[in-house]
């Protein structure tokens, strides 16, 4: 959590006399409509300025991807700027900064996302370009030739050349051993080496059609004049026949697994990763929402139990972290590291049994009322924080619709999270913190590796 939105929850904290829902605004007016060819379109006003945000989200990812066409959705989301119809190599995103516009497109697990933040006056170029993209990709050779060595450095870059983002990609294969959450978004370099531009445009014509897309737009309009928009320019596309795509599912105890890797860092750290639901997959949604709070309770600023107890405390880790993410379509990942204090001189070892005592004292001990409302006055600041800018509520709403669940959700999970006992916290950490579902890593710098 960023200092301005922890500077909002003391705030939020120290009005607890009022219930944190009223501390909210209200939702903006949202509409949905679909249209002929299955083109589902989500419209949020929100009138404070003449600027609108326009996305577009398609329901492919790299879990999505089989073994050996790896980072195909990441590949594909470079050639969609490479030429269209209508336009050359290049020439929207000109088109779009001559406007004043922002843009920009990512690719995830689950999704690719393509976005424009124009004045609200513009909102027909952005349709225009994107339902030309949508319908008529040009894929040509020689700039896949190009595009794919880029993407090759990126990898290099980001993952090959960073040792921790190297550990943390291996680290998540093995926490994923069933479903397709253990390939990385970028795909593994083997198969970029092969990747050819007849599978990128295989892989467009299967998923690039608008019955497996959303169209989201929040800022300064009307659904009436998106509706318009949307029929004029995205109305003509055809559908087509989209495969089926089941929901990464993971076994839900694995049983213990552990990796030690040894890279070019200087310290060593420590994380564990339990394989829990995400809200998509959970048949008790409450105790997604107390994973929720149970990350913010262990990493929620400086008054969280790991930099409280373990770093300042018992000065056993020089950091820690933990992180849920429960947006997921398919099965996910709660996640603990942490580096220790080797100026103490601590170790892995002790660092990891640090970890697992407050995760035990979790399943022993319901937290305080206190304790709870503070950590949910947080959670909740930053998603009023968050939610002030009409890209991440745009970004909300698209992720919500495109993993499976309804865009409604982000306005109705602050009273969820307000609905978490002390007991759920307990009784979510004695489900999910086991043994059966744990992987471990050591991470440890090279020169130790003989040692």
């Amino acid at each position: 959590m960023n200092a301005l939105a922890r500077r909002v929850a003391g705030l939020l904290f120290s009005t607890v006399c009022l219930p944190l829902s009223a501390l909210a605004a209200d939702p903006q007016p949202t509409h949905e409509f679909t249209l002929d060819n299955g083109l589902k379109v989500v419209v949020r006003e929100d009138h404070r300025a003449p600027v609108v945000v326009s996305q577009v989200w398609y329901k492919v990812g790299s879990s999505y991807e089989t073994p050996g066409q790896t980072g195909l959705s990441h590949a594909l989301e470079h050639m969609m700027f490479k030429g269209s119809e209508k336009v050359g190599p290049g020439e929207a995103s000109l088109i779009l900064r001559d406007l004043g516009a922002e843009e920009n497109a990512f690719t995830s697990d689950d999704f690719t996302a393509y976005y424009q933040v124009l004045a609200r006056d513009r909102l027909g170029v952005a349709f225009e370009l994107e339902a030309d993209r949508m319908a008529s990709l040009r894929l040509p050779p020689e700039e896949f030739s190009r595009e794919i060595e880029v993407i090759k450095e990126e990898r290099r870059m980001r993952t090959d050349d960073k040792p921790m983002s190297k550990a943390y990609e291996r680290f998540k294969a093995m926490a994923y051993p069933a479903s397709g959450y253990h390939t990385p978004t970028i795909g593994w370099m083997a198969d970029l080496d092969r990747m050819t531009v007849e599978e990128l445009r295989h892989w467009y014509e299967s998923w690039y059609t608008p019955n497996n897309a959303t169209l989201v737009v929040v800022g300064d309009v009307t659904p009436d004049e998106v509706k318009a928009l949307a029929q004029r320019y995205f109305g003509p596309i055809a559908r087509r026949a989209v495969p089926s795509a089941k929901i990464p599912l993971e076994l839900a105890e694995p049983g213990e697994r552990q990796i030690t890797l040894h890279v070019q860092t200087q310290l060593p750290s420590v994380m564990l990763a339990f394989n829990v639901p995400s809200i998509a997959t959970a048949t008790d949604k409450r105790s997604i929402n107390a994973l929720r709070l149970i990350s913010a309770l262990l990493d929620g600023g400086y008054s969280g139990r790991i930099p409280t107890q373990l770093e300042r405390g018992e000065e056993l880790v020089s950091g820690g972290s933990s992180n849920y993410d429960a947006y997921t379509r398919g099965d996910s990942l709660f996640t603990l590291s942490a580096t220790p204090n080797t100026q103490k001189g601590k170790t892995i070892a002790q660092a990891e049994a640090g970890l697992w005592r407050l995760l035990e004292q979790l399943k022993t001990t319901a937290p305080t009322a206190d304790e709870l409302e503070r950590v949910r006055a947080q959670v909740i600041a930053g998603l009023v924080y968050e939610r002030d800018s009409i890209t991440s509520q745009a970004t909300a709403i698209g992720q919500l619709e495109t993993v499976g669940l309804s865009w409604k959700l982000m306005d109705t999970e602050l009273a969820e999270l307000q609905s978490v006992t002390p007991q759920d916290i307990q009784k979510a950490a004695q489900l999910y913190f086991t043994r059966a579902r744990l992987s471990v890593a050591h991470v440890l710098p090279e020169e130790k590796a003989h040692e």
